[in-house]
């Protein structure tokens, strides 16, 4: 797993004001914690750039003013309105202690499917899943292949199996499905309309001939 390098400095104040004063200033206030003294610090919005906006997972290098360590980025809070990141919060990591991250989730085999060979649409249900690992074994991504999926067929997390990771997510939650696509349904619905028709005229039909007699 690739490192980004967060750069920060120790908060000489704490609450709201001074936070929101960061803000304006381009700066993330930010919080370390686990494993040694808990520091408050802040650190360049520009740095969080690779580490937020992308599609892989990353370890943190985490230097406040010298002090160094390891990391990952525990949780992140983002304006509800323009999404400017609000709060980082980092913890640190060890090798000999597992962690728990969201890694991404990466689809691949779209062009071996049989269900979006035949016009299937591939449906992702979830674009993270919930890794518990020691840091050596922790993946960037993990490829989930649906090569194999036919209509109405879906990859689930019981089907993933990766040496040294565990998964927190419920076994038979989906990840991945192909679904019939619209047109096909309402070619379907169209077909099946005209046999209930026939099939509920046939009785008045026989009542006409059973008045004749």
């Amino acid at each position: 797993m690739k490192t980004v390098e967060i750069i920060g400095y120790k908060r000489a104040n704490l609450g709201k004001s001074d936070a929101q004063r960061l803000r304006e200033e381009g700066n993330v206030p930010c919080v370390l914690y686990g494993g040694g003294p808990q520091i408050h610090f802040y650190a360049p919005m520009i740095l969080f750039r690779p580490l937020v906006y992308t599609n892989e997972a990353h370890f943190v290098h985490v230097n406040i003013e010298g002090e160094e360590c390891q990391a990952i980025l525990q949780d992140v809070q983002f304006h509800p309105v323009s999404e400017i990141i609000l709060h980082a919060d980092f913890l640190r990591i060890s090798e000999d202690r597992k962690i728990k991250m969201k890694i991404p989730t990466r689809l691949v085999g779209q062009a071996q499917s049989p269900g979006l060979l035949k016009g299937g649409t591939l449906v992702r249900k979830r674009d993270s899943l919930t890794v518990i690992a020691f840091p050596k074994h922790m993946p960037d991504h993990i490829d989930v292949d649906v090569s194999h999926l036919d209509f109405h067929h879906a990859v689930k997390v019981a089907d993933i199996s990766i040496e040294g990771l565990e998964f927190a997510d419920p076994r038979n939650a989906p990840i991945a499905v192909v679904e019939v696509p619209r047109a096909a349904k309402l070619e379907v619905a169209t077909a099946e309309a005209p046999a209930e028709g026939a099939a509920a005229s046939a009785p008045a039909s026989e009542k006409k001939e059973e008045a004749k007699k």
